[in-house]
């Protein structure tokens, strides 16, 4: 039987973006001021697209709208980090197109920062916020951890959603079964492996692959034979490959053969291209400032006709551990019914 909601596909309307601003000093150590520039942009190449809220903890309101301008909404609520793909709600549509918001738990990849307790809460905040309806779920999921394609097909990584730091008790059918239940999937398509080093999410589905339409996915596919996800992403693309959709279609694979590094702090740093924003007749891509940015910008544009893509400088994120995908939520548009 299938659930009464599901997910909604990222390229389908949305009402506008969340983000939540970062204040976290532990995490961004010497480069606070540096990312909250790169967070700001972000919300200002989504604002041309549509409706941007940003979420600053308590105190920081004005901080955050110095930073982003008049075009972005800011409310405050309280926070401990300011990942919100992986902290605020999943929304999801019935048949007549009538929104609610599921509320997994949060444990901050693993228990790796604390405190997490009002990000954890967060959720059912922000619904309450929106005037949308919650549905509860005691599974901790992270919204980076899973792409959909709105028919009931979803894709996510064994490297995460398996790992012993999130859901210890239960199965990876019991697994399955909740993200059918909350989220309206007919079938999960488990891809070995998210990035070697990303060991922030454990190996985030969106750090490596996304659906771009039904039956197509982009995929990270290294063309650098000494880059450290070479074989691993070949492995990934092998089971996708032989996979069908939950409509039995089988998948039209994109790859994105260009990666970034560059330095961040002393560090030296990823930034994937895969991680980049759907909005309202766009895309807002990750960019390193490097001479393979235009060729990744190019083949991300091709895997999604009719959209103007946007680069924006994301090292210091990546630096934290994410990209544009990792910062922003969408909200799709209630009154649109689900195929």
């Amino acid at each position: 039987m299938m659930a009464a909601f599901r997910m909604p596909a990222e390229w389908s309307e949305h009402e506008g973006c969340l983000m939540a601003w970062p204040t976290r000093v532990e995490l961004w150590d010497g480069v606070l001021d540096a990312v909250k520039r790169e967070y700001a942009d972000v919300a200002r190449a989504v604002a041309r697209f549509e409706p941007v809220t940003m979420v600053a903890p308590p105190g920081y309101g004005d901080d955050a709208r110095a930073h982003c301008g008049e075009g972005v909404t800011v409310v405050e609520l309280p926070l401990d980090d300011s990942w919100f793909r992986d902290s605020a709600p999943l929304f999801v549509l019935d048949a007549d197109g009538r929104r609610a918001g599921v509320d997994f738990r949060f444990n901050a990849w693993g228990r790796k920062h604390h405190p997490y307790d009002s990000d954890d809460r967060v959720s059912a905040l922000l619904l309450d916020h929106l005037g949308i309806d919650r549905i509860p779920s005691g599974m901790i999921l992270e919204g980076g951890a899973i792409t959909v394609d709105g028919e009931g097909t979803l894709i996510t990584t064994e490297q995460c959603l398996l790992h012993p730091n999130r859901n210890p008790d239960l199965s990876r059918e019991q697994i399955e079964t909740e993200l059918k239940a909350r989220l309206g999937v007919e079938k999960v398509i488990w891809l070995p492996y998210g990035g070697l080093l990303d060991t922030e999410t454990d190996g985030h589905v969106d750090g490596v692959c996304a659906f771009a339409a039904p039956g197509r996915v982009v995929v990270s596919l290294p063309d650098d034979p000494t880059h450290p996800d070479h074989a691993r992403m070949r492995a990934n693309r092998a089971v996708l490959e032989v996979s069908t959709d939950a409509r039995g279609r089988p998948l039209e694979i994109v790859d994105v053969p260009q990666t970034a590094f560059t330095g961040v702090a002393g560090g030296r740093v990823e930034v994937s291209y895969l991680n980049y924003y759907l909005a309202n007749g766009g895309i807002v891509v990750p960019v390193a400032g490097v001479p393979q940015d235009k060729a990744a910008l190019d083949v991300i544009a091709g895997a999604h006709p009719g959209r103007e893509v946007v680069g924006v400088p994301a090292p210091v994120i990546a630096y934290g551990g994410g990209g544009v995908h990792c910062i922003t939520q969408q909200v799709p548009a209630a009154g649109r019914p689900t195929p």
